[in-house]
């Protein structure tokens, strides 16, 4: 009896782990070559592949806090997670069928819409997870890393041996082994109190001053991060490199987040979550300005191992930080606000507004654009500090 309680605690340690390496796998296997399919497979224009690549971040920004507000409402994660699993799996695959700008239009939007939940409900139970039971974010999340670094890797060598469509059935295939993979994830409820969640909670969400100072901080570090993955290619390609060279490049960025994922409850501990996020923000703002400058190549390929210490050390603390500024009933909603307007509202604005000065001037000014949100996001994270810093003052004097 022994021996099964301790079988079955350490498949406790492994199942959340695994559940990232796979939904990561799915989407280091898609998104760095959706875009390059549309163009070579798909033969469609420059400006239809823009329009069909800038659905996914308003779609995301629209759709998360609806299934956030689902997720709190049910109070069944578990269960709404498998739902989007397999109905992404499902997108993925018929993608690959899509013979019209019309059809991948279409299948953009539900792609999207469904996909969209999956990392924030995702988290919020890692999170819960690791509050109920010990252990560290960051050690779990890294794994999401490793996978997608494996996928850049391993689906693009098979995509250029075997059929371009592989890139749909590696992420389907990754999906659907991750839904199956959540009949082993913890049943945790979410906290509501009573009755459904309205827009009323997301205006109360919203009337919190620090809670909408993250949200603006968030906006401004993401947005270029995610707007970096469409155009860092097109940045190596510039310089001189090859089409290897970028999934070399990628491999080396998401590679190198995996340790610094693994530190970040620790230097959390040691330095509190605004002081890493402002950190953070400033090596990235310091990359993005050096970019703007016409580097070198090998120094680009260099910088990318830089992105573990920016990108590393902020994903996790900023989502630990949403979800510590907001009351418990309300963490899945938040979450899913803070994700729509990082990952949807930066990510959209940045990308576009990034094509139109690439269109206009070129690629160091869309760095150079990159570095002046990143550093106005640093702003926005001292206001915040400072205004926590008050907050703590005042409630010691009183």
């Amino acid at each position: 009896m022994e021996a099964a309680l301790k079988r079955e605690a350490a498949a406790r340690k492994t199942v959340f782990p695994l559940f990232y390496f796979l939904i990561f796998f799915a989407i280091g296997a898609l998104s760095p070559l959706l875009s390059v399919y549309l163009q070579e497979e798909a033969r469609l224009s420059g400006t239809a592949i823009g329009w069909i690549m800038s659905l996914t971040p308003i779609v995301t920004m629209a759709a998360q806090p609806l299934w956030g507000m689902v997720t709190d409402y049910t109070r069944k994660p578990v269960g709404i997670l498998m739902i989007t699993l397999v109905l992404t799996a499902l997108f993925g695959l018929m993608y690959s069928f899509a013979g019209s700008y019309e059809a991948f239009v279409a299948l953009t939007v539900l792609l999207s819409a469904a996909q969209s939940a999956v990392v924030p409900i995702s988290d919020s139970l890692a999170l819960r997870h690791v509050h109920e039971q010990g252990g560290n974010y960051g050690s779990i999340r890294l794994w999401g890393s490793i996978g997608f670094a494996v996928a850049v890797f391993v689906v693009g060598w098979l995509s250029e041996r075997i059929a371009f469509a592989v890139i749909f059935y590696a992420f389907s295939l990754a999906m659907l082994a991750a839904a199956a993979l959540t009949a082993r994830l913890p049943r945790y409820r979410t906290a509501v109190s009573t009755g459904r969640l309205t827009w009323r909670d997301i205006g109360g969400l919203l009337s919190l001053r620090p809670f909408r100072l993250l949200l603006t901080a968030a906006f401004l570090l993401f947005g270029p991060i995610l707007a970096n993955n469409s155009y860092f290619g097109l940045l190596i390609h510039e310089l001189g490199g090859t089409l290897t060279g970028v999934g070399f490049a990628f491999l080396l960025a998401a590679g190198s987040e995996a340790p610094f994922m693994k530190a970040t409850d620790r230097l959390i501990r040691r330095f509190g979550m605004a002081r890493l996020l402002i950190l953070a923000a400033l090596i990235s703002a310091v990359r993005w300005l050096s970019y703007a400058a016409d580097p070198p190549l090998w120094f680009v390929y260099m910088t990318t191992i830089v992105q573990g210490c920016s990108v590393g050390l902020s994903i996790p603390t900023a989502l630990q930080y949403a979800r510590r500024l907001v009351p418990e009933r309300v963490q899945v909603t938040a979450v899913s606000l803070y994700s729509a307007v990082s990952n949807g509202l930066g990510a959209w604005f940045c990308t576009l507004l990034g094509g139109y000065l690439l269109e206009r001037w070129h690629i160091g000014t869309v760095y150079l654009f990159f570095g002046a949100c990143t550093l106005a996001g640093v702003f926005v994270l001292l206001w915040l500090a400072k205004l926590e810093r008050d907050d703590q003052s005042a409630g010691e004097r009183g």
